[in-house]
């Protein structure tokens, strides 16, 4: 049984949806993306880990990149081919995860 795509969000969609999340924004590749900063590259490890435990619960999988005490996540759905509600949720319960 194959699994239904998301929706793909409006413009107007993703800018109020946006408001709600503090620090995201919408990049120029049409990801929504934060860059999270913590004391040291294993707090980063750890950060990436938990988001990679979130991610995979909600077969969701967003692009990560790791610069030593930075992290900087984005988000899209990419079978749906754009932004959709399930990147806002994941990015909700990422802002949840404690702060290293």
């Amino acid at each position: 049984m194959s699994e239904i795509k998301a929706a793909k969000l409006t413009a107007s969609q993703i800018e109020l949806e946006l408001k709600n999340l503090p620090d995201w924004k919408l990049n120029p590749n049409g990801e929504i993306e934060k860059i999270f900063v913590f004391s040291g590259f294993p707090q980063s490890l750890m950060f990436v880990t938990s988001v990679g435990y979130l991610a995979e619960s909600k077969n969701h999988h967003p692009d990560m990149v790791i610069q030593w005490n930075k992290v900087k996540l984005a988000l899209t759905t990419h079978d749906s081919g754009g932004i959709t509600q399930k990147d806002f949720e994941l990015a909700k319960m990422v802002n949840g995860l404690p702060q290293l």
